[in-house]
């Protein structure tokens, strides 16, 4: 999760919702993220709430971090019990960080079960972790399975080694196609997830990114263009004129390069970053996010939503760890969103899926934008015609310009 938490208004220590979480929870799925804050190194692009190992100890430890979000997972359905939301199975689970797979695979596996025992996993839920190529065994991916998770999601974010290293990644490219055997071995979906726009990496080392990426035939793909956070060290080697700047056209024609690519090996766009060999190998928990369900976030910098309240846990896992010794919330403040507001949060990220947004549902000034739209090759105008807006190639290149047209005033 991002470094930097949002103020919001202060939560209260036994975490209970307003009355506001509750209506139509029973029609609403219901998700887990768990935050790992550990990595071996600190990559220098990344703004994640993340620590290495040195830094860290007592109940925030990498040794004590599974029994802490443990007893994370028991105070959330206390919480949403003494709430007076029904109970509900999760239908997914979503390990994120950092890097998951520095724990070992029982951690992430007692993590799991804890919370198959206080809330229940539906019969086809999705258990995905993030994992990257030099954190995982033959041995460690068959446990996992066996413990209950069905996908791994690898950071192997480029195939050459001269931007592996700009990125501070720490895998050869070769342990990537390794990693990928040993999961479909275990019986895991595979998704890898790649970078661009780093500096200094060509348009030909992206093209044999992409093409090495599609070579080892996942289930899925994530591509994001390479976002330069103040703070970060990237930020710093830019600004001292170590390494060269981004370049929004360089990202224009990666993406489009990229997208050219997928679709002709059988991937399909379902979200502007993301493609899926089919709609069942898409990532549920992540379109859970964008369609506005709920789910409880575990973890130090943590976000949760349900039913329009928002929180986010402390961000330092050591202030985490101590507050649920004490049985109070970990977290470090909450919103209740008006109807306004998840308006526009809808509009948002809806507009950024390939189903899209019906027509009928935005008010009259958006609606008078879409003959704009159309003329500007921005959205497809035959599914426009029949009510629905969905992004052509150049509106997912110009997404915030589209989202901007399509909010009320």
């Amino acid at each position: 999760m991002p470094s930097v938490l949002p103020l919001g208004d202060p939560a209260p220590a036994d975490g209970v919702l307003p009355k506001q979480a509750r209506h139509g929870a029973a029609g609403r799925g219901f998700g887990l993220y768990v935050h790992i804050p550990f990595c071996a190194v600190r990559c220098g692009y990344c703004d994640f709430n993340t620590y290495t190992a040195t830094e860290l100890g007592g109940g925030a430890s990498q040794d004590a971090y599974a029994a802490t979000a443990t007893t994370e997972v028991n105070f959330a359905a206390r919480v949403l019990e003494q709430s007076g939301l029904p109970a509900r199975e999760l239908d997914t689970v979503f390990f994120g960080g950092g890097t998951p797979t520095l724990l070992p695979a029982s951690d992430l596996v007692t993590v799991l079960q804890s919370a198959a025992g206080v809330w229940g996993l539906k019969n086809d839920a999705e258990v995905t972790t993030e994992a990257n190529p030099d954190s995982v065994s033959r041995s460690s991916l068959r446990e996992l399975a066996d413990g209950g998770f069905t996908r791994v999601s690898f950071g192997m974010q480029s195939a050459v080694p001269h931007v592996l290293k700009v990125l501070d990644r720490t895998h050869e490219p070769s342990r990537v196609p390794q990693a990928i055997e040993w999961a479909r071995e275990a019986g895991l979906k595979v998704s890898v997830d790649l970078i661009y726009g780093t500096p200094g990496e060509s348009e030909a080392d992206w093209e044999l990114s992409v093409r090495t990426a599609l070579g080892y035939e996942p289930d899925h793909i994530s591509a994001y263009a390479l976002i330069v956070e103040e703070g970060t060290k990237l930020a710093a080697q830019i600004r001292r004129g170590q390494v060269p700047p981004i370049d929004d056209d360089d990202h224009a024609s990666k993406y489009a390069l990229a997208d050219g690519l997928f679709a002709a090996a059988g991937l399909s766009w379902y979200e502007v970053s993301n493609w899926a060999r089919s709609p069942e190998d898409a990532c549920r928990h992540n379109l859970a996010y964008w369609r506005g369900s709920d789910w409880w976030g575990v973890g130090p910098g943590a976000h949760s939503h349900v039913g329009g309240v928002r929180w986010w846990n402390v961000k330092h896992p050591t202030a985490y760890a101590n507050r649920l010794s004490q049985g109070q919330s970990p977290a470090a403040g909450r919103e209740t969103l008006d109807e306004a507001t998840r308006d526009v949060e809808r509009i948002m990220l809806a507009a950024r899926l390939s189903d899209g947004l019906a027509l009928d549902t935005l008010g009259p000034a958006p609606r008078r934008a879409v003959a704009q739209l159309i003329a500007g090759e921005l959205i497809e105008p035959a599914q426009a015609f029949a009510g629905r807006l969905i992004l052509t190639l150049r509106g997912r290149l110009l997404a915030d310009t589209v989202v901007r047209d399509l909010l009320p005033d």
